[in-house]
């Protein structure tokens, strides 16, 4: 099809709005009305029934005032269709293999409308384990999982994560300082380790799945359950070994190979 039987086609007000998404999804910090117009070339009157229609649909949020940014919910959009179930075909046979290796459990978990979700689940090879049911939605806060997603994010993104799971919206909360640093700390590692919440004596090993942009995509969980009725069964540092080593295969088929082999 030629330029011009595809100018035939187009539509201006689609356009229009899929240029400013594109355009807030490569700032962080947000932009004005005034900014948005001169970046694409623009009036500044053309863009204002836009965003007022972004704002009202949820796509775009105001901050501070006077300026735009992207709210989660694209992504939310994204994570509930193809993307999640590829991901979890990729994830399934490589989580396989990590339950044979650990002789663990573990579960694939995205973020999803102000909850971690868990989107694949792999059982423990041998008669004792923990499982978690598909679908399930756990704590942002209280969980390995939940950690691992907002750790391995912007601090925009962190702060819209916090407010979709408070239920306020899309307005951003900043990060108390001492979730903030535990979460740089956890990203230095490159992964999480926490007693369990929930179950006495577990403990919660969580690495994050990459894309290319070094965003999280999913957070892979063990479970850890210390088998003393299983003498070959790796300890918890070979356990934490072979997440890892996991997560970093599972980055590099998702295009972040460079700097999954970094984290690893």
């Amino acid at each position: 099809m030629t330029d011009v039987e595809n100018d035939r086609y187009r539509a201006p007000a689609l356009d229009k709005g899929l240029d400013i998404l594109e355009l807030l999804a490569s700032v962080e910090e947000g932009l004005t009305q005034a900014e948005i117009a001169r970046r694409l070339g623009r009036g500044p009157t053309e863009f204002y029934r836009m965003l007022d229609r972004l704002v009202k649909r949820g796509y775009v949020t105001r901050i501070d005032g006077d300026r735009f940014a992207l709210t989660l919910k694209l992504f939310g959009l994204a994570q509930l269709h193809a993307p999640v179930r590829r991901l979890a075909s990729f994830a399934v046979p490589l989580m396989r293999e990590l339950a044979e290796a650990s002789r663990q459990a573990n579960q694939l978990v995205v973020f999803d409308r102000g909850y971690p979700v868990v989107v694949a689940q792999q059982e423990a090879p041998g008669y004792w384990g923990i499982s978690i049911r598909v679908g399930s939605r756990i704590g942002l806060f209280e969980t390995g999982s939940g950690h691992v997603l907002l750790a391995f994010r912007s601090a925009g993104e962190r702060e819209r994560m916090i407010a979709e799971n408070a239920g306020g919206g899309d307005v951003p909360v900043p990060l108390a300082g001492d979730i903030l640093d535990r979460l740089e700390s956890l990203r230095a590692r490159g992964y999480e380790k926490m007693p369990s919440s929930q179950t006495v004596g577990v403990i919660d090993l969580s690495a994050p799945v990459l894309g290319a942009d070094g965003v999280a995509l999913a957070a892979l969980t063990i479970p850890f359950i210390p088998l003393i009725n299983t003498p070959a069964a790796p300890g918890l540092p070979e356990t934490i070994v072979l997440l890892k080593e996991t997560t970093r295969r599972l980055s590099k088929m998702a295009g972040a190979g460079m700097q999954a082999d970094a984290d690893a």
